[in-house]
């Protein structure tokens, strides 16, 4: 079963800002545009949004593993609850890869990053470690671009239908990106995963450098926030 959010801002007087965290489940039929859903808004465009970050999927499962990390907020933990837009069972970070292309109804997309987790989430449950505990296991969700648009809803099947030579999982992108000092090959490869978003490739890249550079010596590795931009 294919569920389908957005949402507009909410303001969080606590702290100054807004997010768009706070989604609603689509019962209708709704366009998907490559900058994503129709009335899907986002509080920092920055890090959220935009044609590489237009749909964000999280993993059904993932919520019953939080859930059983975080009891205390088990019954928050349900679908559509930590800003996604889509919900579908049966997809995870080890079975999904950067780069592939699923049908969506008419619409077409491909998968471009992880995401990483903000502090919002941690305000969204109202309970500090759960951003790092997502963080930590690699529960994160994706994001796709889309590659065609269309009218979507959600009696639409999402599909897989197209893997690229190549291709790595959320999962191993993940793994090897929290490593703290990651194989320079494990990089490279990572690096040539078709469809993965250029800021990433440049992430990882600048990492790899680093690491052949100061191979063979003790430097600690440097914070990953020095090495690519703002992350939510």
């Amino acid at each position: 079963m294919t569920e389908l959010f957005s949402g507009g801002l909410t303001r969080l007087d606590d702290q100054g800002q807004a997010t768009g965290i706070y989604k609603k489940a689509i019962t209708g039929p709704v366009r998907l545009g490559f900058q994503g859903l129709d009335g899907d808004v986002q509080a920092d465009r920055r890090v959220h949004g935009g044609p590489e970050k237009a749909l964000h999927q999280y993993a059904v499962d993932s919520y019953r593993r939080l859930g059983e990390r975080f009891p205390s907020i088990a019954g928050k933990l349900l679908t559509g609850s930590i800003g996604e837009n889509i919900s579908v069972p049966g997809f995870d970070e080890k079975t999904v890869c950067v780069g592939d292309i699923f049908r969506l109804g008419r619409a077409r997309l491909q998968v471009s990053q992880p995401r990483s987790p903000c502090w919002k989430i941690d305000h969204r449950y109202a309970l500090d470690g759960v951003a790092r505990a997502i963080s930590e296991t690699g529960l994160t969700g994706w994001y796709y671009r889309v590659l065609e648009a269309a009218t979507v809803s959600s009696s639409d099947e999402l599909a897989l239908i197209e893997r690229l030579p190549g291709a790595v999982s959320l999962a191993d992108l993940w793994q090897a990106w929290r490593q703290h000092r990651p194989d320079p090959a494990t990089l490279q490869r990572l690096c040539a995963a078709p469809g993965l978003n250029a800021s990433w490739r440049k992430k990882l890249v600048n990492r790899l450098d680093w690491l052949r550079a100061n191979a063979g010596t003790s430097a600690a590795a440097p914070p990953r926030a020095l090495l690519h931009e703002r992350q939510p």
